[in-house]
């Protein structure tokens, strides 16, 4: 088992998770079961799904989350364009998240690909 707290992919997720929650209090009320709701589920599932495949026992399982993860991350990507789209926050304040959350995206492609190679290494 994997201490997922050591995990750089799962500190910048817990980061991302502080900087969205942040922008979703200065959605409008009327968001509040819009997108406010989706994008805080959505942004806790990154560092959660990094943190559950920590405790799989195969890589294979381990990799699946980590999919799961990069999943939720484009998913806010999209979410949050809509809010600067609709003018809902100004894009000087999300722009910063949106550079965050494409760090951790290639982060999390680079760890699934070493994950992918450590499972198809032979035991020798």
């Amino acid at each position: 088992m994997r201490n997922f707290r050591e995990l750089k992919i799962w500190q910048k997720g817990m980061d991302i998770v502080v900087e969205v929650y942040k922008l979703t209090s200065l959605l409008p009320s009327e968001e509040k079961f819009g997108l406010k709701s989706q994008l805080q589920r959505a942004v806790i599932s990154i560092p959660s799904n990094i943190a559950e495949g920590c405790s799989r026992g195969s890589e294979a399982d381990f990799k699946r989350f980590l999919e799961f993860a990069i999943g939720s991350s484009f998913e806010i990507e999209t979410q949050l364009t809509a809010v600067e789209r609709l003018n809902l926050i100004g894009g000087i304040k999300i722009q910063p998240v949106l550079q965050m959350i494409s760090e951790e995206q290639k982060m999390l492609n680079s760890f699934i690909s070493s994950v992918k190679r450590r499972r198809n290494t032979p035991n020798t």
